[in-house]
């Protein structure tokens, strides 16, 4: 049985999530994270990123990425580009694809050279890309313009890679020429008439050419983890380096991570029989400081009653993996939907999550009454953030994040064992917690968010 079910479910949430990026930097790690080979595998991993800012005053940049990766047949997934693959041949490749773009001023510190300034945001862009690969390397072309209104320019991209393997060892470098019109390098490195001051003259740098050398790698330590690094150096064109809130010419980074790659396995949603697993579940938020970790420990478990919320939700999963070197742990693919009920307190909203999840089920007394200890992680885009995040991060005099880190600790049993029917036992009872988070506020391209919100749930799913 073909993977049609959960693809079907993927492809509409692979454009409901590039609708729903936020706007912050991050940096260009395709060559990174393009490293899912097998058709319809997935991946979860973290990548932490060092890079010198390329504005005055703005030093070094610390981020932490995390890597949300998925590989099908048409559709993919890859930290900050998410696409359809029109054409997918062994030499030729077709794609056309989301990716936020990966500029900005730093969202967490503004330095002091572009006090007075306007924000400049990350945009959305759209992008068509074409891949032509041989023994000798691959040559790719893209072209991307901003779609979410914000720099409105474009850029042409013209890249060399090669992969050079050797055992659990894959080395790949990568030279990009980018050829950027003058909206883009204007809204990005220019300075308005309105903005300037006696050190700042009004400046506009124009059409330019930027060009990227990076070398990335990956070591398998195993048939499923796998590290990563690399090392990049950009160079900005003259007109951008001659801009007035520009440090440096030359941009080096510096990536290290690491990244569990489920394609390493027998996909089980490509058996016969199969299971699809249906969730409906309700929840209510929780009191302020009432964090995960309080509730996992049992130290927390009230809801709010000031300002309460409340969620209702379906989840539709597929597994990928069943009984992981023959132990009772299985990974199973979800995908969520979930309504938000304000109480008035804001509009109400919608919210898609994405998720891998491992389900424990190998507890003593499992035999008499099958219990489940879950863990998914994946991300979470919402409509609009829901009002206790938002609530929170106005308080604290930061904004609210649409894209986050997304967590969902389950525990259940079979109903079925609990009655002593046979119908009912793959149909589970049990409670669980939908956790947004921005990972403390270290990632950028969650909004670099501190904070999120808790919805403590009870559900029913069953195997169908």
């Amino acid at each position: 049985m073909k993977l049609i079910f959960l693809a079907r479910h993927l492809a509409g949430a692979v454009l409901l999530m590039s609708a729903l990026l936020p706007a912050h930097a991050s940096a260009d790690l395709e060559p990174l994270t393009n490293v899912l080979s097998t058709p319809g595998s997935a991946g979860l991993g973290l990548v932490t990123r060092v890079e010198r800012s390329p504005y005055r005053e703005g030093g070094t940049r610390y981020d932490l990425l995390p890597l949300y990766l998925y590989e099908g047949e048409r559709l993919f997934l890859h930290a900050n580009r998410v696409g359809v693959k029109m054409l997918n041949g062994s030499e030729q490749r077709l794609d056309l694809f989301v990716e936020q773009r990966l500029e900005g001023f730093p969202a967490n510190r503004l330095p002091a050279g572009l006090a007075g300034m306007a924000t400049r945001d990350s945009g959305l862009d759209g992008g068509l890309s074409y891949r032509y690969s041989q023994p000798w390397g691959a040559l790719q072309a893209e072209l991307l313009h901003d779609i979410g209104n914000t720099s409105k320019g474009s850029e042409f991209r013209l890249s060399y890679t090669y992969d050079w393997r050797s055992g659990p060892w894959m080395l790949r470098p990568s030279v990009t020429v980018a050829l950027r019109d003058a909206r883009l390098n204007n809204y990005y490195y220019g300075v308005r008439a309105s903005e300037a001051a006696p050190d700042r003259p009004a400046y506009s740098p124009g059409a330019g050419i930027n060009t990227s050398m990076g070398l990335y790698g990956s070591y398998d330590v195993s048939q499923r983890w796998r590290l990563l690094a690399g090392v990049s150096a950009t160079v900005l064109s003259r007109k951008v380096k001659d801009s007035p809130i520009v440090q440096k010419s030359v941009l080096p980074a510096v990536y290290v991570g690491a990244a569990y790659d489920f394609g390493g396995h027998k996909r089980e949603w490509a058996e016969d029989g199969s299971p699809t697993y249906f969730k409906l579940l309700y929840g209510k938020s929780t009191e302020e400081g009432c964090h995960l970790i309080k509730i996992l420990t049992a130290r927390c478990l009230s809801t709010a009653t000031t300002n309460a919320t409340t969620i209702t939700g379906i989840q539709v999963g597929k597994p990928f993996i069943r009984n992981v070197n023959g132990w009772p742990l299985d990974f199973v693919g979800y995908v969520g939907l979930t309504q938000h009920n304000e109480r008035g307190l804001q509009a109400n909203g919608a919210q898609l999550d994405l998720f891998m999840k491992a389900v424990y089920s190998g507890f003593p007394w499992s035999h008499r009454v099958k219990t489940r200890l879950g863990l998914g992680v994946g991300l979470s885009a919402a409509q609009r953030a829901p009002y206790i995040e938002a609530s929170s991060q106005a308080a604290a005099g930061r904004t609210a994040s649409r894209l986050l880190n997304y967590l969902d600790p389950t525990i259940d049993v079979s109903l079925g064992d609990l009655l002593g029917s046979r119908a009912l036992k793959d149909t589970y009872i049990g409670f669980g917690v939908s956790h947004r988070s921005g990972i403390f506020g270290a990632s950028r391209l969650l909004g670099s968010v501190n904070g999120g919100s808790n919805y403590i749930y009870t559900y029913v799913e069953t195997a169908l």
